[in-house]
């Protein structure tokens, strides 16, 4: 057996740990799927009660297209089944990386995963709780006298996900920062220093990651700037000492 013989087996190996670890996390999605599928219009009557509860009792929700009352839950159920196994998903992909992880990096990368997920899940429910009751109520009483809202439900979950999605990855800025801060690739303290820069940088993402109304881009832009904060907090306790930057990893 030649060299090339022995480089290519564990390339080989990986690969097809790869593959099953996809493979398992297909699988997880499809069953959560399956189980949630029969509650997919209970789901839906659910993420749009934030809308429902603030509409005129002589107006509901419509769907437009002849597909849309079933293709909507559908969607909204196999999207939740992804957000429902993404703590499995975070730990197949932690289970193939850690056996090349030094050990120093082992300790911050499985609670980094878990803090990012808590963190994302976080985003949502401050959307849900916070965000939608109050932009709704807002949308619904500022509209033309004479013009009746009747939200269609496929427009209404693809304007929800959106703002799910755009809370959850904005409540990971910490962990940016702590990985940031950890790599010695910033000082937690310069970035302290860019707190204006942070601060109006903050309102132009939630100008651009929200739907045009002040409301929702002020309820995204301050949480941003807080996770801001509450990540050179953080990254102040992890970042490296001159120490452990000049001595080797075990």
């Amino acid at each position: 057996m030649n060299n090339e013989e022995l480089i290519s087996q564990p390339f080989i190996e990986h690969i097809i740990e790869l593959r099953n670890r996809l493979l398992r996390c297909l699988v997880a999605v499809l069953v959560i799927f399956a189980g949630l599928f029969s509650f997919s219009n209970q789901l839906y009557l659910y993420i749009s009660e934030p809308l429902r509860a603030h509409l005129p009792e002589s107006s509901t929700m419509i769907a437009t297209d002849v597909a849309s009352p079933f293709l909507t839950p559908f969607k909204l159920t196999m999207v939740l089944s992804l957000f429902i196994a993404m703590p499995f998903i975070l730990y197949q992909i932690w289970a193939f990386v850690a056996p090349g992880l030094y050990q120093r990096e082992k300790k911050i990368v499985l609670p980094l995963f878990f803090s990012s997920v808590a963190l994302f899940y976080g985003g949502m429910a401050f959307a849900y709780y916070v965000v939608f009751p109050l932009v709704f109520m807002f949308f619904t009483s500022v509209g033309p006298e004479g013009v009746a809202v009747m939200t269609d439900i496929r427009s209404y979950l693809d304007f929800v996900l959106k703002l799910f999605f755009a809370f959850g990855i904005s409540f990971e800025i910490p962990i940016g920062v702590v990985i940031l801060s950890w790599m010695g690739v910033v000082e937690p303290d310069k970035l302290a220093q860019k707190r204006p820069y942070v601060f109006v940088l903050c309102f132009v993402l939630g100008m651009l990651l929200t739907p045009p109304d002040i409301l929702s881009q002020i309820l995204l832009a301050l949480p941003m700037w807080l996770l801001f904060e509450v990540g050179i907090f953080f990254g102040k306790l992890v970042r490296p000492t001159s120490t452990e930057t000049n001595s080797p990893q075990s």
